[in-house]
């Protein structure tokens, strides 16, 4: 059986760490709440990476988010992968763990995306399969987040709020939600995100993410926005969030900024932003 009450995160705002933001965070009197890693950027042996992770583990709680593990392939989990992640996961005790809702291989070869699947049973009864042997071997409850869409599936017979709370129903996994994902999807697909947000389930969610978009256009000219992670979160994104924890109290709240990093000074004024939400539902 897994632990289904880990220690879990603070309600309180984190931050994806970035390499070269090790000596401001050190010397930040107040930085953050947490840290979130990729797990696939520590799964060596040694070496730098893994010594300033060990020292991070010692100050703050540590998420661990996992990109790589494809949970909705069709294939099986590759092996080689989960036992990597389960040594990581065995040494730095971290907080809190994560996946996505999407598949990433096919047969042999790794896919460097996050693509989506069909909300139908036959998928939904891999998807529950995969996590529950993810959490057997990792020994602890596990969070899925919702994915960023581009297009809907015909096949697909269920919704993804319907589809995402009947995994958590039949696993026990958590869930993370991804505010940002759900605004980049209701823009793309055409319906509400606080309708969205509405049928969520929102009992299990134990971790918010918040992150930057591009905007751009499909070949009709209507709105089409990229989850690229290399901006700012935008106005209409925090409003959601708002809505959100109006509804969930305080949770932990994660900004992520994988690409264009800026200097911890930006990163950190997006963190109190975050602080500034959380503050308004506790007040």
């Amino acid at each position: 059986m897994f632990d289904q009450t880990p220690a879990g995160l603070p309600a309180a705002p984190g931050v994806g760490y970035k390499p070269q933001h090790f000596s401001d965070i050190l010397e930040d009197a107040a930085p953050v709440g947490w840290l979130e890693i990729h797990a696939e950027n520590y799964m060596g042996d040694g070496g730098r990476p893994l010594a300033q992770l060990r020292h991070l583990s010692e100050r703050f709680p540590i998420s661990v988010h996992g990109v790589g593990l494809s949970i909705g392939g069709e294939g099986p989990l590759d092996p080689d992968h989960l036992a990597r992640l389960k040594h990581l996961v065995g040494w730095l005790n971290p907080a809190s763990f994560s996946e996505h809702l999407a598949w990433s291989t096919h047969d042999s070869h790794f896919l460097n995306d996050l693509l989506p699947l069909p909300y139908t049973e036959k998928a939904l009864a891999r998807m529950a399969d995969h996590i529950d042997q993810v959490q057997e071997v990792l020994g602890r409850q596990m969070l899925l987040e919702n994915p960023s869409s581009y297009l809907a599936f015909a096949e697909s017979t269920m919704s993804e709020t319907d589809f995402l709370r009947e995994i958590a129903r039949r696993t026990g996994c958590g869930l993370l939600l991804d505010v940002n994902n759900v605004f980049v999807s209701a823009t793309n697909l055409g319906y509400s995100p606080v309708g969205y947000i509405d049928d969520y389930p929102l009992d299990v969610v134990k971790e918010i993410h918040l992150g930057g978009h591009d905007e751009d256009e499909d070949d009709h000219g209507a709105p089409l926005l990229i989850d690229s992670h290399g901006r700012a979160v935008v106005d209409p994104v925090w409003a959601l969030l708002d809505e959100t924890l109006s509804r969930t109290g305080p949770r932990p709240l994660l900004i992520e900024w994988d690409t264009d990093v800026p200097d911890w000074s930006t990163l950190r004024a997006e963190a109190k932003r975050a602080q500034d939400a959380l503050s308004k539902v506790t007040a």
